[in-house]
């Protein structure tokens, strides 16, 4: 049986959020889009960072994968998939964000946003959205998913089903 979203997973440091990026990496596919939510430093660029290194790792490659803070957008080549790794704390207005190309992006490629809200209503309604919390200790993560497209339930059973998933 399917997990349930929203789903609360614990991740008690940096390795495990780094783990759950590389789980989670290999059943996403063009026209997914990710909402990476929280403060600065809850860990967003971080796991966005695993995920993408271990989709080029499985193409046998090993490349720096930059935070997209000063740049806006880095787009990487993994195989046929193309990964958009945005972050749009800077932007002031939905409107900047669209005139990036996030919108083309969001049925061609793999879309990870962090700074979400600047897109304002823009956000596709099958995003799967990852909120970021402080844990207990300084490195660790409380990550809630949660999407209004059942699909995603399905697609994540499998790395959920080996977490303790916490009903959010």
């Amino acid at each position: 049986m399917p997990s349930t979203l929203p789903c609360r997973i614990d991740l008690p440091d940096e390795a495990a959020t780094s783990a759950f990026g590389e789980s989670l990496a290999p059943l996403l596919r063009a026209g997914d889009v990710l909402a990476l939510w929280g403060e600065i430093g809850a860990g967003k660029s971080h796991f966005a960072r695993a995920l993408i290194k271990a989709r080029l790792r499985a193409e046998g490659r090993d490349e720096d994968v930059p935070s997209p803070t000063f740049t806006l957008v880095q787009t990487y080549r993994a195989g046929a998939l193309e990964i958009w790794h945005s972050d749009l704390y800077r932007l002031t207005h939905p409107d900047e964000a669209l005139e990036l190309g996030l919108e083309d992006a969001f049925s061609t490629a793999l879309s990870l946003i962090e700074w979400p809200d600047r897109l304002g209503a823009d956000l596709p309604p099958e995003t799967l959205h990852l909120r970021f919390a402080p844990g207990p200790t300084d490195s660790a993560r409380y990550l809630t998913l949660e999407s209004a497209a059942a699909d995603w339930a399905v697609r994540l059973d499998a790395i959920l089903a080996r977490r303790a998933c916490i009903d959010a």
